[in-house]
Formats: C-alpha cells, structure tokens, sequence
C-alpha cells in the first residue's frame, strides 16, 4: 500500500497521531490545543470530521478506548488536564469528564488492555502517575503512584493483560495488572497493582539510558514465555528489556545508538516488530532475528 498524505488542519506542530480500533480513523493531537478527528480509507481519501477544544496548551498525546465502551477518546496537554472524549452523535463528540488532579503537564496516557475495564493511566511533570478507573455508577476512581519519577514522568505502557506463558500452561489465570513508566531520571520502572495500591515489581529500576526516557512500549506478548519492553531516549539509544519468570532480573540489550534522540517506540500488535522514530525524521522497523540479534527489516519514507 503507497504512503497516504493526510491533511490535518492543524495549524502548529502534530505531537501525537492515534488510529482507531477498526483503522477508519485518526485523532491527532497538536500545539495548537485542538485535537483533530480524520476519517481515512482504503482507496486514499481523507475527510475532516470534527476539531474538538477544550485544552488551554499543547496536547502531547491521544489514546482511543477499546470499542466496547463505545467511542471514547482521551486527551492529555501541557496545561495538566486530562480530559475524555464522548461521541455522542456521528462525529458530534462531548467532554465526558475532565481530570485535573496533576496541575502541570501530563506528557504521556495510556488505556489498559479492555479486560481490566475501562482504566486511564497518565504520566506528567510533577513526577507522578495516576490511573483512573470507571465505576459502573458512572464516577471514577483513582489510584496513584507518588514521585514513579521525581524529576518527571515521560511515558507509561500497560502489560498485556495475558500472563506471560499463558499460551504453553493450563489452568486459570488472573489478568496481569502492570505498567511500564519512563522517566526524566533515566530510568525505566515496572509497576504492580495488588491489594488496593501500586508497587514497584523490578528491583532496582531498570538504568541503562544515560539521559530522558522519552518512550516506553510493553510488547503484546500473546502467550508466549517472557515480558519485553521496549525504551527509547534523549540519549540515541534503544533498549529492549526482556524477563522470563516472574520475580526474574529484567535483562536490557542495546537494540542501536541512533546517534539522535529516539521519540516514539512502538510494536506491531502482534509484537514481532517495532517501529523507531527518531530525531532525523527517520522511522525504521526492526525486528528480533532467530539468533536473539535485532535486524532493521524497512525504513519507512516520510
């Protein structure tokens, strides 16, 4: 399929561009404090949909819910708020509700895997990460995780809700309830949910990166026998950090010095492949060889 330019309207930097579950359409978010809804299609057109305002700053990230609570968008900015999307109407999209329990930038969200619920996890500058879940009364509850990262958090990825092992084992098993945070510290944390709160579940915290985390993405692991999570940094390298068991010492293997700062990791949905992007304008797709090597399969042309 040849490259598809998409005109989005906006009218300053496009930080974030999300597809929806079924690939119809795309929610970017921009500098200009807008998020925009674009409807795309096989043949290569595209259509505007709606602009939706609201945030007073930059927004940083985008993240669609799973369809089966229906259409809902999240949005996080520069000025703290958090704040979900509801599509009414076709196209016709309201403020379902606004967080705004960090009062600086929230860089980074992410929706947990649908068979935890309906759960939001935000990562911002004041070095904390907090995860909001829908009751079925229609409020929300909050947990939070103080100081994941003092000096700020960048990024945060939830863990398959598959136990990893869970293809090749019987038995029942509980959904994994886990995240992956990066952090202006350098450093990269796993994060546990048991008993009501979170607790750090890698000892010590993951540090191989020499500056900014800017991106963690944990793999979708599909049953198979071990959790990977891939880093990317300020500092030009990508980390996978791979485990076997539960309880194991998370192991990190240099995946390249891109010799430029690393921005966006993320991994196909069957987490075979990741996407790098760079701070050459590069975007490349690696892929683990048999040998346990990482091997660059395709350079996607801007």
């Amino acid at each position: 399929m040849p490259p598809q330019k998409i005109e989005t309207g906006h009218s300053d930097i496009v930080h974030d561009v999300v597809m929806d579950y079924y690939g119809k359409r795309l929610a970017t978010a921009s500098s200009d404090c807008t998020i925009k809804i674009t409807g795309v299609s096989n043949s290569g057109g595209s259509q505007q949909l709606a602009t939706l305002t609201g945030h007073r700053g930059p927004v940083w990230q985008v993240a669609w819910a799973h369809p089966k609570f229906d259409s809902l968008l999240a949005s996080c900015s520069y000025d703290g708020q958090i704040i979900i999307w509801k599509e009414g109407n076709q196209n016709e999209w309201t403020q379902a509700h606004v967080f705004t329990d960090h009062k600086v930038s929230v860089n980074s969200i992410a929706w947990a895997p649908h068979e935890l619920g309906l759960s939001l996890a935000c990562g911002a500058s004041d070095g904390n990460i907090s995860v909001f879940s829908a009751r079925p009364d229609g409020g929300w509850d909050t947990t939070k995780i103080d100081q994941a990262h003092p000096v700020g958090v960048t990024s945060v990825s939830w863990a398959p809700a598959t136990e990893p092992g869970a293809l090749v084992s019987s038995g029942m098993h509980e959904p994994v309830y886990k995240l992956a945070s990066g952090g202006c510290d350098s450093t990269v944390k796993v994060w546990k949910f048991a008993n009501g709160s979170w607790k750090m579940d890698c000892f010590p915290a993951l540090h191989k990166h020499k500056d900014w985390v800017r991106d963690v993405a944990w793999a979708p692991n599909l049953g198979l026998p071990k959790s990977t999570i891939a880093s990317g940094s300020e500092d030009g390298s990508v980390i996978i950090w791979t485990v076997g068991k539960e309880g194991e010492q998370w192991e990190g293997k240099v995946l390249k010095d891109f010799k430029t700062a690393v921005w966006r990791v993320t991994w196909s949905l069957t987490g075979n492949l990741l996407a790098v992007s760079d701070g050459n304008n590069n975007v490349t797709v690696w892929k683990e060889a048999v040998d346990g090597e990482w091997e660059q399969v395709t350079v996607v042309e801007p």
